[in-house]
């Protein structure tokens, strides 16, 4: 089977990101407890792990999760390489195995990659059209023959073929902030996942929604073609004060993000444009402890969800409700909290979807 297409949900997908500083000996519990909570899919992102091992644990030790990863560094990998790893990770596991790519931004790729950033969006578009030329290829549909700007793939023995998959092959899914990069994914993916500071149901519908549109009109696809992920990530407890916690918390990273350049688009629909301004100041300077002393309670309760347990599907509802097809949530810290957390879970899954994605043409 080779459909890579995504049927239309109609309730919403609840997916949670993995911690990515678990240790590898870690994962398998951090996957059962993931699925015994009642979570649809777990993403794997690329930080401190490499993500197709991390996902080979997920997989191994569950039996009906989806894994996303979310998102393998593109660049930093031959599109063949990507492939091989997709394609075992797809048979191993019946093909609940997603691949996720996305560009990271340009300082990582020089500087901690050390490969080559010179037309991310154009590179990003000729990636994806050479794993989905190497998926055809191993799946016997035509020779290997791909020619782009970037890439060239024109030899596959079939000593080196894996052969074709009895399940569907995985399906692509992209990420990104900026305009050029998300309209891209309305034009070549399977799916989306929205970034953190990009999240905001503002965004999603007056940002996301046309940029995705924009890309489409490129190949002619409708709503149907591509799914969306807000990537929520609240600050939630059992109690009042257990959010405020998370909050504060919460509050380094989130400034931490929203000091890169890349990631300020929120900020600026928002109106919180000079925030963005002085975090990237602060961040230039390496004043990396007074980050989180910018974004006041009042600015961080406007751009992240706050919400206990009981409130989290209300809340949730409000907001994402036909908005997207799911929300990226994450595993309590203390597991004690597991019981109110599969409650939300179980109600949030009953939710209308959606997506902000509007169909090209009349």
């Amino acid at each position: 089977m080779t459909d890579t297409s995504l049927a239309a949900p109609t309730t919403l997908e609840v997916s949670v990101t993995l911690p990515p500083d678990a240790p590898l000996r870690d994962v398998a519990a951090l996957a059962r407890r993931a699925e015994r909570l009642g979570v649809d899919t777990v993403q794997v992102a690329e930080t401190m792990h490499d993500p197709f091992v991390v996902s080979t644990l997920v997989l191994e030790h569950t039996a009906r999760l989806r894994v996303r990863t979310s998102m393998v560094v593109a660049f930093a990998r031959s599109p063949m390489l990507t492939a091989y790893a997709a394609w075992d990770l797809a048979r191993f596991s019946d093909g609940r195995f997603d691949l996720g790519l996305a560009t990271q931004v340009r300082g990582n790729i020089v500087d901690r990659y050390s490969a080559t950033w010179v037309d991310p969006v154009g590179q990003l578009r000729d990636y994806v059209a050479s794993v989905r030329a190497i998926f055809a290829a191993f799946q016997g549909l035509r020779p290997l023959e791909h020619e782009g700007p970037h890439y060239a793939f024109r030899r596959l023995q079939p000593y080196f073929s894996p052969g074709p998959l009895d399940v569907p092959a995985p399906r692509l899914w992209t990420g990104g902030v900026g305009p050029a990069m998300c309209a891209l994914a309305g034009e070549v993916a399977d799916g989306f996942v929205a970034h953190p500071t990009a999240s905001h149901p503002r965004v999603l519908t007056d940002l996301l929604a046309p940029d995705l549109e924009r890309g489409a009109a490129r190949s002619g696809r409708n709503r149907e073609g591509l799914q969306v992920v807000a990537n929520v990530r609240p600050f939630v407890g059992r109690t009042d004060a257990e959010v405020d916690a998370a909050r504060d918390a919460g509050r380094q990273e989130a400034a931490f993000l929203y000091a890169t350049p890349a990631y300020r688009r929120q900020l600026d629909l928002l109106g919180y444009g000079d925030l963005g301004e002085r975090l990237s100041a602060m961040a230039a300077a390496k004043q990396w402890d007074g980050l989180s002393d910018v974004l006041t309670d009042e600015v961080v309760a406007d751009l992240v969800v706050h919400a206990t347990y009981a409130e989290l599907p209300a809340v949730l509802a409000e907001r994402y409700a036909g908005r997207c097809a799911g929300v990226n949530l994450a595993l309590p810290a203390d597991a004690a909290d597991d019981d109110a957390f599969a409650a939300a879970i179980a109600a949030i899954r009953q939710l209308p979807s959606g997506a902000p994605f509007r169909p090209a043409g009349p």
